[in-house]
């Protein structure tokens, strides 16, 4: 054996030993929601790195223990659906003109304030500055969820359809995680379609194309039903959906995404740091107040329909970080749905739809270590979604109440 394999071997012996040697996190519950419909009873689980080792069997020697029993044990949740970079400054919604520096430091706050609700991953669509935030979380420089984004969504209907696809490559190219596309106006404007199915097709069967989701800001029955037709991935906010699309949605197997519980709240409480900016006008907010009653009406509709796939999301904007569980409360004890249904809708339904389900939204081994421990049970009592007391991602402490202590590590 020459000199250069010997250190080689010693090299591996010596990284090897090292990830003998990597502690292990053990964590007692009495109450686990696995994130796929299971409920276990005092079980531990084995946390390596970050990853989940095993659930079930005795603590490892050596572990840090983490004992949460007696508080409810489940995968970090997803929000499929929030706007990090909305702010507001001096009291108003920041605007483009503000500094970048001052934008980024915004966005790390909502994503901080995210990440200690319980949400350990969403899907940002869309700004040019999630980029900068996703990218400096990953790298563990900031705390925050992992982040998917869009970057800045298709809105122009005046493209012809070989240009869509040509703003599809670029986005891309540009590193977007998946693609965003306006097809309807929005709720205060009515809703109605304003990207032609021509245009659709080109968007989604170009992103398809080249291994990019699609999710569609879509409020009409004629714009969900085009976009489900072109074989676009998600359908957002959807208030006037009916029995038809949802029939065509849940045969094509599109994912419904209905936000019904934070946005339009959030707007008509923090009315006065939004009127008069574009199309935050007293037109727009009368219709948001009926708006609440009519998006409930659809989520109730689309509740009759089995197959149909509905996942979570809140539409968090300025004012809204940070409570994203407000989602769940709402859907739960005003629209009527089953809790566990809920429950797996912010897990491992959603993890799923962003193609993510064999690394996020469950508690079994193999996957990312992101838990999170509420105080009081969800399932019957849907206000525990709002104190979430202990949140590891990818297998760190980033939140620790029940033992007093908080510490800001991260990693993608």
């Amino acid at each position: 054996m020459n000199l250069a394999q010997l250190s080689l071997g010693l090299f591996l012996l010596m990284a090897f030993g090292t990830l003998r040697q990597e502690p292990s996190i053990a964590i007692k519950a009495s109450i686990i929601l696995d994130g796929k419909g299971r409920i276990l009873q005092n079980a531990t689980i084995v946390v390596q790195g970050s990853k989940i080792m095993r659930v079930g069997g005795v603590v490892p020697a050596g572990a840090t223990i983490y004992d949460l029993r007696g508080l409810t044990v489940t995968p970090g949740w997803i929000d499929t659906h929030a706007h990090l970079a909305y702010h507001f400054t001096n009291g108003r919604l920041a605007d483009k003109d503000e500094p970048v520096e001052q934008a980024i430091l915004a966005a790390a706050e909502n994503a901080v304030a995210t990440l200690e609700a319980g949400f350990t991953t969403v899907q940002s669509p869309g700004s040019l500055e999630d980029k900068y935030l996703r990218d400096v979380i990953a790298r563990g420089i900031l705390p925050g969820p992992r982040i998917l984004t869009s970057f800045e969504p298709i809105t122009d209907n005046k493209l012809t359809p070989d240009e869509i696809r040509k703003v599809v490559k670029e986005r891309k190219e540009q590193g977007a995680d998946f693609i965003k596309i306006f097809a309807s106006k929005s709720i205060r404007e009515g809703g109605g379609q304003t990207m032609s199915n021509a245009q659709l097709d080109a968007a989604c069967g170009e992103a398809k194309a080249i291994g990019l989701r699609t999710i569609v800001h879509a409020h009409s029955a004629a714009s969900a039903k085009a976009a489900t037709l072109a074989g676009c991935t998600s359908i957002e906010h959807g208030a006037y959906l009916n029995d038809d699309v949802f029939d065509l949605m849940a045969k094509h197997g599109t994912y419904y995404d209905p936000n019904i519980g934070l946005v339009l709240q959030n707007y008509l409480a923090n009315k006065p740091s939004y009127i008069g900016i574009g199309n935050y006008n007293e037109e727009g907010f009368a219709f948001m107040e009926k708006g609440v009653q009519i998006v409930m009406a659809t989520f109730k509709k689309a509740l009759k329909h089995p197959d149909l796939k509905i996942i979570y999301g809140t539409d968090a904007v300025a004012g809204a970080h940070g409570r994203n569980y407000e989602e769940y409360i709402v859907r739960v004890r005003d629209g009527g749905q089953d809790p566990m249904a809920a429950l797996i809708s912010v897990t491992s339904l959603s993890a799923k739809s962003l193609n993510l389900a064999d690394r996020l939204g469950s508690i079994v081994p193999g996957m990312e270590a992101d838990i999170v421990a509420f105080d009081g049970n969800p399932l019957e009592d849907v206000t525990a979604a709002r104190r979430a007391i202990f949140v590891m991602k990818s297998g760190l402490v980033i939140e620790n109440l029940a033992h007093n202590a908080k510490r800001f590590k991260t990693n993608g």
